[in-house]
C-alpha cells in the first residue's frame, strides 16, 4: 500500500474528491481525518472507511474559521500521534460574477475559504513536518487558476492565488524534505455547484465558449488517483507544481 502508516489530513472531505481522496488514502493505509463543515457527510465517510477495514475520524470543520482549522490539525495529532499529509480540497464557487458585479461579501467569502485557509492550514501543519523532516501537501487548485474563462472573476482569482502559494510554499521548504503540489481539476462530478445561486448572465454566457471545448466531464475517482501519487514516495521529485487533470480540456488553449 502506498501511504500505509501515514496519517492525513482531508479537507472538504464529505463528499465529492474530497470524498474520494480521503477514502482511497485509507484504503491505500493511510490513517485519514475527515474535515468538513458537514460533519454528518463526514462521519459517512468515515463509516465507510471503517467498513473497509480502515482508520478515519471525523472532525467539524469550517476553513474560514481559524480555530477550525487549528482543531482540525490538533485533532489528527490527538487521535495519531502526528500528520504526514495535508490535503486542502475545500472551496467553493463563485456565481460567475465579473469584475463589475461582484461585491465585497462574495469576495471575502471565497478567499477566505479557497486560499486564506489553504495558508493557515498548511502554517498550522509546517512546524510538525519541519521536525519531522518531511512532510506533504496538496493543494486543489482548479483549470480556473490557469485561465481567465472557466469560471467568475472571484474564484479565478483565488485559485491563481492557490497556484501561486504553492509555487512559493514549494520552493521556500524544498530542502526540508516538504513537498507542496496542486492539482487543477477540469469539470469534474462534484456538488460544488450546488452552492451556486442567482448565475449571473453575463458571466455565465462569457464562460460558455470555453465550456464549450471541454472533452468531458471527469470522476472524483479520478482526481483521487492524482492526489493518490502525489502524496506517495512515486512523486518524490515532484515540488512546487500544478498537475492538470482536466481530460486535454486546457490543451485547447
Amino acid at each position: 500500500m502506498k501511504l500505509q502508516g501515514k496519517v492525513a489530513v482531508v479537507t472538504g472531505a464529505a463528499s465529492g474528491m474530497g470524498k474520494a481522496i480521503a477514502e482511497l488514502y485509507a484504503k491505500e493505509g493511510a490513517k485519514v481525518v475527515a474535515a468538513d463543515l458537514n460533519l454528518e457527510g463526514a462521519e459517512t465517510v468515515v463509516k465507510r472507511i471503517e467498513s473497509n477495514g480502515g482508520a478515519a475520524k471525523a472532525v467539524k470543520v469550517n476553513v474560514a474559521k481559524l480555530e477550525d482549522i487549528e482543531n482540525m490539525i490538533d485533532s489528527a495529532v490527538k487521535e495519531y500521534g502526528t500528520l504526514d499529509i495535508l490535503v486542502n480540497n475545500a472551496g467553493i464557487m463563485d456565481s460567475m460574477e465579473p469584475a463589475g458585479d461582484i461585491d465585497d461579501e462574495k469576495w471575502d467569502l471565497i478567499f477566505d475559504i479557497n486560499i486564506k485557509g489553504v495558508m493557515r492550514a498548511t502554517r498550522k501543519a509546517l512546524p510538525i513536518f519541519l521536525k519531522k523532516g518531511q512532510g506533504v501537501i496538496v493543494n486543489t487548485a482548479s483549470t480556473g487558476g490557469l485561465s481567465g474563462a472557466h469560471a467568475g472573476v472571484a474564484y479565478t482569482a483565488s485559485k491563481h492565488a492557490v497556484v501561486g502559494f504553492t509555487k512559493n510554499t514549494g520552493f521556500m521548504y524544498a530542502n526540508k524534505g516538504i513537498r507542496c503540489n496542486a492539482i487543477a481539476p477540469g469539470g469534474v462530478e462534484t456538488n460544488i455547484a450546488s452552492a451556486i445561486k442567482h448565475f449571473n448572465e453575463f458571466g455565465a454566457s462569457r464562460t460558455r465558449s470555453a465550456q464549450a471545448v471541454m472533452p468531458r466531464i471527469g470522476k472524483p475517482e479520478e482526481i483521487a488517483q492524482v492526489a493518490l501519487f502525489l502524496a506517495s514516495d512515486a512523486a518524490s521529485f515532484l515540488n512546487g507544481t500544478v498537475v492538470t487533470a482536466d481530460g486535454g480540456w486546457t490543451a485547447a488553449f
